[in-house]
C-alpha cells in the first residue's frame, strides 16, 4: 500500500510572523511511529512537503522515516488562504498521488490496515453540527462559484485522518472540488468550518453523488476510549501542550516503543528530544 503523508509550514508563518517553523516534539514521535509501523508491515510510505518543509526534515536528520520525501506541496498555496484553509497540504498531496492511495495524518498511529476493496474508508463519520457544519448560504465566495444543487448536503461528513481512495476517479473528483472550494472562498475570519467544508464534509458528498460506498475504522461514539489497531493524538495534543506532565510521559512511551519495535531507529529519539523548547 502507498501511505501518504504532509507537512507545510505555510499556515505556520501566516499566524505566527516572528519565529522559526517548528514541529511539535510528541507529534514527531508519532509520525515516527506511524510511517515505521506502515514500513514494518510491507508499504511504502511517503511524506509531502512544501520547500522549507523539506529543508526542516533535512536538516533534523529524520528523511529516513520515509521511504520518499516529496515537494509536492505550493510554496504559496496557489493563492489560498492559508490562514483559512489550514489543512490543504493534504489536499495538494493527494492532487500528486495516484491511487490506490492511503493517506494519513501525522498523528494517526494505524498499527493494522483492514482489508481494502473498491469501497472509500475513512476514519469516522462527523455529526452535522451548525456551528462547525453550517448550510451552504453560510459561506461567502467570489462570484461564479455555484454549489452543487445535486449534493445531498445532509450527508455526515467523513473525517480524513485516515482515508483510503480506491481509485483516481473519486481522487480527482474530491480534490478538484476541494480546491475549487478553496480558490474560490472570500477571506474571512472563519478558520474551521470553511477548512472541513473542503476536507470533510465535500468528500461525503462527492462519494455519495458518485455513489460510491464507505466505510469507517471508527466510531464517534468510542474516539475517547483505546483502539486496538488505531491510534489518533486528536485531543490528547491539547492536553499535552498545556500538561508538560503528560507531555512527557506520552514521550517515553513512544522512546521505549522506538527502542524496542525499531532499534536501528533509535537515533531518531536523540534528534526529536533535541527539538525540546
Amino acid at each position: 500500500m502507498r501511505v501518504i503523508y504532509s507537512l507545510s509550514t505555510l499556515p505556520f508563518y501566516a499566524k505566527t510572523q516572528n519565529g522559526k517553523f517548528k514541529a511539535e516534539r510528541f507529534e514527531l514521535y508519532c509520525a515516527a511511529i506511524s510511517s515505521l509501523t506502515r514500513r514494518r508491515d510491507g508499504d511504502t510510505t511517503e511524506m509531502h512537503v512544501d520547500s522549507e518543509g523539506a529543508e526542516y526534515i533535512r536538516a533534523l536528520g529524520i528523511s529516513g522515516l520515509w521511504n520518499e520525501v516529496f515537494v509536492s506541496i505550493p510554496d504559496d498555496f496557489e493563492g489560498i488562504n492559508p490562514l483559512m484553509f489550514w489543512a490543504a497540504g493534504k489536499l495538494f498531496a493527494l492532487r500528486k498521488t495516484p491511487a490506490p492511495v492511503l493517506m494519513l495524518d501525522t498523528d494517526f498511529i494505524a498499527w493494522k490496515l483492514p482489508e481494502f476493496s473498491d469501497r472509500i474508508v475513512a476514519a469516522h463519520r462527523e455529526e452535522l453540527m451548525p456551528d462547525i457544519y453550517p448550510p451552504a448560504d453560510y459561506f461567502r465566495m467570489k462570484k461564479g462559484y455555484i454549489f452543487n444543487g445535486a449534493y445531498n448536503y445532509s450527508a455526515k461528513p467523513l473525517n480524513t485522518a485516515f482515508l483510503y481512495l480506491p481509485d483516481d476517479e473519486i481522487r480527482q473528483y474530491y480534490v478538484n472540488s476541494a480546491t475549487c472550494f478553496m480558490k474560490s472562498a472570500e477571506d474571512c475570519g472563519d478558520y474551521l468550518c470553511y477548512m472541513v467544508y473542503a476536507e470533510q464534509r465535500l468528500l461525503s458528498m462527492c462519494a455519495e453523488h458518485l455513489k460510491r460506498g464507505v466505510d469507517t475504522v471508527l466510531d464517534w461514539d468510542k474516539l475517547r476510549f483505546p483502539q486496538r489497531n488505531y491510534t489518533h493524538l486528536w485531543g490528547a495534543k491539547q492536553v499535552m501542550r498545556e500538561n508538560k506532565g503528560e507531555c512527557e510521559r506520552f514521550c517515553e512511551k513512544c522512546r521505549n516503543r522506538i527502542r524496542r519495535d525499531f532499534p536501528e531507529y533509535e537515533y531518531v529519539t536523540d534528534i526529536i528530544e533535541k527539538t525540546r523548547d
